[in-house]
Parts: C-alpha cells; structure tokens; sequence
C-alpha cells in the first residue's frame, strides 16, 4: 500500500532479527526510511530502523568501485595462507555463498556465535536429544520451564506468541499453563499471563545451575537427596517441580545458550535434555533450544546440508574437515594463525571483526563503526530489507521467507562473494 506522502506501508513482515520470525509486523518505508508501526519491540525496531549511513565500498579507508573492491578481496584470498570466513550473519544464499568460497579458497569457516551454539551442538552430537517446533508450543504446552535464561530480554515476544496466544489447535485452557523459571529472573512481564498470574522463579546463580539441574532430574527418576537445599533452592521445592514435570501432559524444557555463559555449560544442556527424555517414559516432553538471531541457525542449516558438517569446518584439504578448537576463530586469531579474516555481518552494526592482526574484510551492514579501519569495507544490503531471501527460525524447522522493501542499491552478501568466487 503506497501512502499520499510516497511512503510504502507494508504487512504482515517476517523479521530476520528476533529468531523466533514473527511474521505480523506492519513497516512503513519512505525513501531509505524504515520505521515499524505496529507490533514492533526493541530487538525488531533496531534490526529495521538502522539508517543506511554508507553505500560505497571502502579499500584502506577509500571510497572505491564494487568492482574494485571485489578484485581486492580476490586477490587477498588468492595470496593467503590461511584465511578465515566467519561472523556468517547472513541469510540461506549468503551462507551458501560464504560456503562456496570457503571451498574454492580453502578457507576455514566459523559463526561469531559458534562458542554459544556448541554448548548446544556437542550435545546433540554426543548424546542426541528430543527437541518441538515453535508451533508444537504454541498449540500444546501447559507447563513451560525456563533454565537458566532471560527469554523476555532477547526474545520479547516469544511469550505473547507461543505461551499467551489467545487460541491453540487443540483448544486448549491457555489461561491454565504454567510458566517456571530456574535460575534468572525474568527482567520484565511478559511472562506474566494475561490473567496476571507470574511466573513461578526458583532462582540462583549461574555457578549452581549445574547442581540444580543435576538434583531436579534425580527427582525426576524418583531418587532421594539427602540435602535439603542446593543453590539456594529448597530440596522440597525441586520436588515440586519434578512433580509437576511429571503430571503435565505436554510440557517444555527451554534455554538460551547465549545466556548459559559458564565452564562446561554443555553438560547443564546435557543434563537437561537427558531429563526431558527421561519424562518421555511417562509423559510428553521436548526441549527447546533459543538461537536463530544474527542468522546462527540459517548458517549451521545451510553449513550442514552442504558439507555434513556444522560451523568450524576447514577446507584446507580441500574437502570439509571439522574441528570445533582448531577452527574456533577467535583461538586461531590470537595466536596469529590467521592471514586474512573475511567478516559477514548483515543483520547488526554492532557486531564487528574482533581485533587481530589479520588483513580483514567486511562485508557489514551501513552504519558499522570500527575501532580500527578494516581493509576492505563493503556495505551490503539486510536480508529482509534491501533485499528477499530466507531465514531460519530458532527451532530450525522453518526457512521464513524474507521480502525486499526498499531499493537501497546496497549487494546482497551472496553478490559479492559470488563475484570473489567467480574471480579466484
């Protein structure tokens, strides 16, 4: 719908930032000028209202041709011993793109968010675990337990969404679901139901997570603990919420490994999806691992699919060999192991290029602000934005198509790793 003033207004937008892909957003885009007017919140208002700053490529600090720009990063790849492609913000054809010429260049690839999202792929790999989608809680959940997360805060809502919706499928009570945190706090009121009845917060620090979680699925199996309180939580209250656990008909185990942010927190993940397969004896329970933000998913997604392998996969060999320490880049990058960095940021201004002593490259959102000039600067278009394409949401099952809503100009990251590709 096109406005008197030559503003375009646009509904029901899928998001690329907030990982759970909400889809109902109405956008108003004049010129360059995007604004959210209705069902915005903070993390969607920042991904769709950054201004676009710079539109020219950038070599040492001058402006020069796309072109240009592209023969540079090509022959910095061509000279390189070991370069390194990682940030990998982008969306299912840009990861493609980085992944093609990962191969070509044999490169090491790497997510900036890979030292999160390990906690949750080393346990998948080791013990596997049983996960639902974003819909399955929608239309079943009646008791939802929060570890060691603060949901509200990266994902604003994903309780009016999924707990709070006004309907289910199976028309279940939504007013009777049950909202438990373990750990953090919630830092606002979206977990609060609508009815005003708060979420029940069993809290205690990061360092106890473990512990707890450890007692709670002993209490899960029936065991009998001696201690009357661990981490500052009553034994009795543990009981509790085993009890409860185990009387729900569909309940939900979810964290945020971002938030998770403690030595060996993969064994806290494990430990939880041990316990949800165990409530599986008897009952229904899944797990729900949050991510998809600054497009972690989408690459891990597209990474597996098209090497076997997910992030930190190198193709020096040249074929794909993955190695979660070897790869990590930022161990790599403070020990100097790493030549020429290239560094996809689409989504956020703020995520930039860890410092290093490699020659980098950005392929970053207009607007990014850098402590240090990189070598080559390429403002590239937003999926979702400058141009259409595709994202997955947290729960990895859905690929959310993105529309284009302005005509800024801007490449997309797959144009111009493509033209690096095509030019080595």
């Amino acid at each position: 719908m096109t406005e008197k003033t030559g503003a375009e207004v646009w509904q029901e937008v899928s998001s690329p930032f907030c990982g759970i892909a909400v889809d109902d957003l109405t956008i108003k885009v004049a010129g360059n000028a995007v604004s959210i007017i209705e069902n915005g919140d903070a993390v969607t208002k920042k991904g769709f209202e950054t201004p676009i700053t710079d539109t020219a490529p950038r070599v040492k600090g001058k402006e020069v041709s796309l072109n240009d720009a592209v023969t540079h990063i090509a022959n910095l790849l061509r000279d390189s011993k070991q370069p390194v492609i990682a940030g990998m913000a982008t969306d299912v054809n840009g990861a493609r793109s980085a992944m093609a010429l990962a191969d070509k260049s044999r490169a090491t690839i790497d997510n900036m968010d890979s030292a999160a999202g390990f906690r949750n792929t080393l346990v998948l790999q080791d013990t596997g675990w049983m996960l639902t989608t974003l819909t399955e809680v929608k239309n079943r959940v009646d008791l939802l337990l929060v570890v060691g997360s603060d949901i509200e805060a990266e994902y604003p809502r994903f309780f009016e969404r999924m707990v709070w919706n006004k309907e289910s499928m199976f028309d279940q009570d939504i007013a009777s679901r049950q909202v438990v945190y373990l750990g953090k706090a919630p830092s606002a009121d979206a977990s609060t139901s609508p009815q005003g009845k708060k979420a029940q917060v069993l809290g205690c620090d990061d360092a106890d997570l473990p512990e707890v979680v450890s007692i709670l699925r002993a209490l899960v199996n029936g065991k009998t603990i001696q201690a009357t309180q661990v981490g500052g939580i009553a034994v009795t209250d543990l009981a509790v919420l085993a009890d409860k656990l185990k009387k729900a008909k569909y309940s939900v185990v979810t964290w945020s490994t971002a938030d998770l942010d403690f030595d060996h927190a993969e064994a806290t993940v494990q430990m939880v999806c041990e316990m949800v397969k165990d409530l599986n004896s008897a009952t229904r329970s899944s797990g729900l691992p949050l991510g998809g933000k600054d497009g972690n998913i989408t690459v891990n997604q597209v990474s597996a699919w098209q090497s076997g392998f997910p992030m930190r996969t190198n193709f020096n060999q040249g074929y794909p060999d993955y190695d979660p320490y070897l790869c990590d880049t930022n161990r790599m990058l403070k020990s100097d192991e790493v030549d020429t960095l290239v560094w996809i940021s689409s989504f956020n201004i703020d995520r930039t290029p860890p410092k290093s002593n490699a020659t980098t490259v950005v392929l970053g959102r207009s607007g990014m602000k850098f402590e240090q000039e990189p070598d080559v600067f390429i403002p590239v278009g937003t999926p979702g934005i400058d141009h259409t394409g595709h994202a997955f949401r947290a729960d990895g099952a859905v690929a959310v198509p993105l529309r284009k809503l302005r005509d800024s100009g801007l490449p997309s990251t797959f144009d111009v790793l493509t033209a690096v590709e095509q030019q080595l």
